[in-house]
Protein backbone atom coordinates (compact mmCIF):
# COMPACT_ATOMS: atom_id res chain seq x y z
CA UNK A 1 0.00 0.00 0.00
CA UNK A 2 1.32 3.62 -1.11
CA UNK A 3 0.41 6.63 0.67
CA UNK A 4 -0.34 9.62 -1.16
CA UNK A 5 2.35 12.19 -0.84
CA UNK A 6 -0.17 14.64 -2.83
CA UNK A 7 -2.76 16.36 0.01
CA UNK A 8 -2.42 19.64 -0.15
CA UNK A 9 -1.63 21.72 2.85
CA UNK A 10 -0.58 25.12 2.95
CA UNK A 11 -0.93 28.22 5.71
CA UNK A 12 -0.63 31.50 4.32
CA UNK A 13 0.90 30.31 0.73
CA UNK A 14 4.44 29.61 2.47
CA UNK A 15 6.27 26.02 2.07
CA UNK A 16 3.91 24.48 4.86
CA UNK A 17 4.54 21.06 3.19
CA UNK A 18 7.81 19.58 3.66
CA UNK A 19 8.61 15.99 2.63
CA UNK A 20 11.61 14.88 3.86
CA UNK A 21 13.49 12.19 2.18
CA UNK A 22 16.22 10.09 4.09
CA UNK A 23 18.99 8.64 1.69
CA UNK A 24 18.65 5.01 0.59
CA UNK A 25 20.79 2.44 2.25
CA UNK A 26 24.42 2.76 2.58
CA UNK A 27 27.12 0.09 3.58
CA UNK A 28 27.54 1.76 6.87
CA UNK A 29 24.07 2.27 7.39
CA UNK A 30 23.48 -1.13 6.50
CA UNK A 31 25.91 -1.76 9.59
CA UNK A 32 24.54 0.67 12.04
CA UNK A 33 27.68 2.64 11.86
CA UNK A 34 27.36 6.44 12.86
CA UNK A 35 27.84 8.33 9.40
CA UNK A 36 28.40 11.96 9.87
CA UNK A 37 30.94 13.63 7.92
CA UNK A 38 32.18 10.62 5.94
CA UNK A 39 31.32 10.11 2.46
CA UNK A 40 29.72 6.58 2.11
CA UNK A 41 28.21 5.88 -1.37
CA UNK A 42 24.72 4.35 -1.30
CA UNK A 43 24.96 0.49 -1.75
CA UNK A 44 23.04 -1.23 -4.80
CA UNK A 45 20.36 -2.10 -2.78
CA UNK A 46 20.18 1.94 -1.83
CA UNK A 47 20.21 2.79 -5.16
CA UNK A 48 17.25 0.62 -6.09
CA UNK A 49 15.40 2.05 -2.97
CA UNK A 50 16.40 5.94 -4.38
CA UNK A 51 15.23 5.01 -7.82
CA UNK A 52 12.16 3.64 -6.03
CA UNK A 53 11.02 6.52 -4.85
CA UNK A 54 10.23 8.36 -8.41
CA UNK A 55 7.44 7.43 -8.73
CA UNK A 56 5.84 8.12 -5.20
CA UNK A 57 7.33 11.44 -5.49
CA UNK A 58 6.73 12.21 -8.91
CA UNK A 59 3.17 13.71 -8.99
CA UNK A 60 4.52 16.47 -5.92
CA UNK A 61 5.32 19.41 -8.15
CA UNK A 62 7.80 21.05 -5.54
CA UNK A 63 8.62 24.48 -5.92
CA UNK A 64 11.90 23.91 -4.01
CA UNK A 65 14.28 20.74 -3.78
CA UNK A 66 17.12 20.43 -1.37
CA UNK A 67 19.81 18.29 -0.98
CA UNK A 68 22.46 17.65 2.03
CA UNK A 69 26.06 18.08 0.17
CA UNK A 70 26.96 14.20 1.00
CA UNK A 71 26.84 11.83 -2.16
CA UNK A 72 24.49 9.50 -0.44
CA UNK A 73 21.81 12.22 -0.57
CA UNK A 74 22.59 13.61 -3.86
CA UNK A 75 22.42 10.04 -5.51
CA UNK A 76 19.02 9.61 -3.71
CA UNK A 77 18.10 12.67 -4.99
CA UNK A 78 19.22 12.33 -8.44
CA UNK A 79 17.48 8.97 -8.62
CA UNK A 80 14.77 9.82 -7.62
CA UNK A 81 14.80 12.06 -10.40
CA UNK A 82 15.22 15.50 -8.55
CA UNK A 83 18.86 16.04 -9.66
CA UNK A 84 18.34 18.96 -11.95
CA UNK A 85 16.11 21.12 -9.77
CA UNK A 86 18.26 20.52 -6.77
CA UNK A 87 20.31 22.74 -4.76
CA UNK A 88 22.98 21.65 -2.28
CA UNK A 89 22.71 23.12 1.08
CA UNK A 90 25.58 22.70 3.22
CA UNK A 91 23.03 22.96 6.69
CA UNK A 92 21.67 19.58 5.56
CA UNK A 93 25.01 17.87 6.32
CA UNK A 94 24.29 15.08 9.03
CA UNK A 95 25.22 15.62 12.68
CA UNK A 96 29.06 15.92 13.00
CA UNK A 97 29.45 12.93 15.24
CA UNK A 98 33.17 13.22 16.19
CA UNK A 99 34.88 10.04 17.76
CA UNK A 100 31.72 8.20 17.28
CA UNK A 101 31.98 8.61 13.78
CA UNK A 102 32.31 4.95 11.76
CA UNK A 103 31.41 3.32 15.22
CA UNK A 104 27.90 1.39 16.33
CA UNK A 105 26.51 2.31 19.80
CA UNK A 106 27.11 -1.45 20.17
CA UNK A 107 30.50 -0.73 20.46
CA UNK A 108 29.95 2.39 22.16
CA UNK A 109 28.39 0.90 24.92
CA UNK A 110 30.66 -1.67 25.89
CA UNK A 111 33.27 1.36 26.72
CA UNK A 112 30.43 3.45 28.01
CA UNK A 113 27.38 1.34 29.48
CA UNK A 114 24.16 2.62 28.65
CA UNK A 115 25.51 5.50 26.40
CA UNK A 116 23.03 7.37 23.84
CA UNK A 117 23.77 9.60 20.83
CA UNK A 118 21.46 12.01 22.12
CA UNK A 119 22.14 12.15 25.62
CA UNK A 120 25.90 11.45 26.02
CA UNK A 121 28.90 14.09 25.37
CA UNK A 122 31.04 12.64 22.27
CA UNK A 123 34.79 13.63 22.07
CA UNK A 124 34.83 16.18 19.12
CA UNK A 125 31.59 15.66 17.75
CA UNK A 126 28.96 18.39 16.95
CA UNK A 127 26.67 19.78 19.72
CA UNK A 128 23.18 18.55 19.63
CA UNK A 129 22.04 22.56 20.11
CA UNK A 130 24.08 23.26 17.14
CA UNK A 131 22.33 21.02 15.08
CA UNK A 132 19.21 22.17 15.85
CA UNK A 133 20.21 25.73 14.57
CA UNK A 134 20.96 24.50 11.51
CA UNK A 135 17.34 22.79 11.18
CA UNK A 136 15.62 26.23 12.47
CA UNK A 137 17.47 28.00 10.09
CA UNK A 138 16.61 25.99 7.26
CA UNK A 139 13.18 25.80 8.47
CA UNK A 140 12.96 29.33 8.56
CA UNK A 141 13.84 29.46 4.82
CA UNK A 142 11.35 27.03 3.78
CA UNK A 143 8.72 29.09 5.21
CA UNK A 144 9.32 32.15 3.24
CA UNK A 145 8.92 29.67 0.22
CA UNK A 146 5.78 29.05 -1.28
CA UNK A 147 4.48 25.69 -2.26
CA UNK A 148 6.06 22.09 -1.39
CA UNK A 149 9.71 21.45 -0.35
CA UNK A 150 11.52 18.28 -0.93
CA UNK A 151 14.21 17.50 1.56
CA UNK A 152 16.99 14.92 1.15
CA UNK A 153 19.14 14.04 4.01
CA UNK A 154 19.99 11.77 6.87
CA UNK A 155 18.29 10.23 9.41
CA UNK A 156 19.78 11.87 12.72
CA UNK A 157 19.30 15.68 10.74
CA UNK A 158 15.79 14.89 9.60
CA UNK A 159 15.06 13.60 13.10
CA UNK A 160 16.09 17.16 14.63
CA UNK A 161 14.23 19.04 11.68
CA UNK A 162 11.02 16.91 11.86
CA UNK A 163 10.84 17.69 15.90
CA UNK A 164 11.73 21.42 15.57
CA UNK A 165 9.18 21.61 12.80
CA UNK A 166 6.89 20.84 16.03
CA UNK A 167 8.11 23.45 18.32
CA UNK A 168 9.62 20.66 20.54
CA UNK A 169 13.09 20.10 21.99
CA UNK A 170 15.67 18.32 19.43
CA UNK A 171 16.30 15.89 22.37
CA UNK A 172 12.80 14.52 21.48
CA UNK A 173 14.08 13.59 17.75
CA UNK A 174 15.48 10.47 19.95
CA UNK A 175 11.64 8.91 19.60
CA UNK A 176 11.22 9.18 15.83
CA UNK A 177 12.78 6.22 13.39
CA UNK A 178 13.52 6.91 9.87
CA UNK A 179 14.40 4.01 7.75
CA UNK A 180 16.93 4.14 4.11
CA UNK A 181 15.07 6.06 1.38
CA UNK A 182 11.38 6.73 3.94
CA UNK A 183 9.21 9.38 3.35
CA UNK A 184 7.91 11.78 6.02
CA UNK A 185 5.57 15.07 5.73
CA UNK A 186 5.27 18.24 7.67
CA UNK A 187 2.43 20.28 6.90
CA UNK A 188 0.39 22.22 9.21
CA UNK A 189 -3.26 22.06 10.25
CA UNK A 190 -5.55 24.20 7.70
CA UNK A 191 -7.93 25.36 10.68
Amino acid sequence: MTTDVTTDVTQGGAAARVVLVRHGETEWSRTRRHTGSTDVALTEVGEQQAAALAPLLSTLQPTTVLTSPASRARATCALAGFADRAVVDPRLREWGYGEAEGRTTEEIRREVPGWSVWTHPIAGAEPLTEVAARTDAVIADLLEQPGTALVFAHAHLLRVLATRWCGRPPIDAQHLLLDPASISILGHERE
